[in-house]
């Protein structure tokens, strides 16, 4: 959950008002930000930030709520055979949860600021939802879809990707925080690179777009191919990034000694 503050909370504005407020303190569309996030995820979660807030809900109620969905929509994968109308519900259940995840930040700043408490708990649920969903779907997998043994690495693959990706990117900001670096540089020096291409491009790694791939869930073939080539554009994805990452930090090394 970011500090920034958007306004006090002695009053309680209407809901456009809210929603304006958030829209004017958005974070800034960083370079390589997909695009789900920015033109789906962070809209639908400013009204649900701004309906938490009229409600009296704290940031944490609202991550509590996030979790609630996200491992529902899990617990359907491991637990339910999949038909066409159980990949719709899982879709839901975690694209709601995204939603809401992408809310409770856009609370914090409502109500003054973030605490140390509610980002922990924040990334604590995000990192459970990650690994877990795809242990969800290696245990689908297992259970009811037609392929053969070696296509169950997979899942186990993408689980680990996936939380590589998670772990170093939370890493990364804590090591550069570490020498002087702020979310605010940050954003002055990426401010404007953002563009409908490269939000496009980024797309297969964006969670929210994961989400709306389980939609296809009833159709175990066409599932597991569409899952394959989003844990493959992962993959890659990591391994260019790892570099880039390193070299980052590198330089700022070399700046700061």
């Amino acid at each position: 959950m970011s500090a920034e503050t958007v306004g006090p909370a002695t009053a309680r504005p209407g809901h456009r008002e809210i929603v304006a407020r958030l829209s004017a303190a958005q974070k800034v569309k960083t370079r390589g930000a997909p695009g789900y996030s920015i033109y789906v995820n962070r809209p639908i979660g400013r009204h649900l930030a701004a309906f938490a807030f009229r409600a009296g809900l704290t940031p944490n109620a609202v991550t509590a709520i996030s979790a609630c969905f996200s491992l529902a929509g899990i617990a359907v994968l491991v637990t339910v055979p999949p038909q066409w109308w159980t990949g719709l519900v899982v879709w839901l259940a975690l694209a709601v949860g995204y939603a809401f995840d992408s809310a409770d930040g856009q609370l914090a700043r409502l109500r003054g600021g973030g605490s140390l408490s509610g980002e922990w708990l924040d990334h604590v649920v995000d990192a459970t939802k990650i690994a877990a969903l795809h242990l969800a779907v290696l245990v689908m997998f297992f259970r009811w879809y037609p392929i053969p043994a070696p296509a169950l690495l997979v899942p186990i693959g993408y689980s680990v990707v996936a939380t590589v990706i998670f772990f170093t990117i939370i890493l990364n900001e804590q090591l550069k925080r570490s020498r002087g670096w702020t979310p605010a540089s940050s954003a002055a020096s990426d401010s404007g690179r953002s563009t409908p291409l490269r939000a496009l491009a980024a797309l297969p790694m964006d969670y929210g777009f994961l989400c709306l791939a389980f939609v296809t869930a009833g159709w175990p073939l066409l599932f597991f191919w569409v899952y394959t080539a989003f844990f493959v554009a992962n993959a890659l994805y990591l391994l260019v990034a790892l570099r880039k990452w390193f070299r980052d930090l590198e330089v700022l090394d070399a700046r700061t000694r």
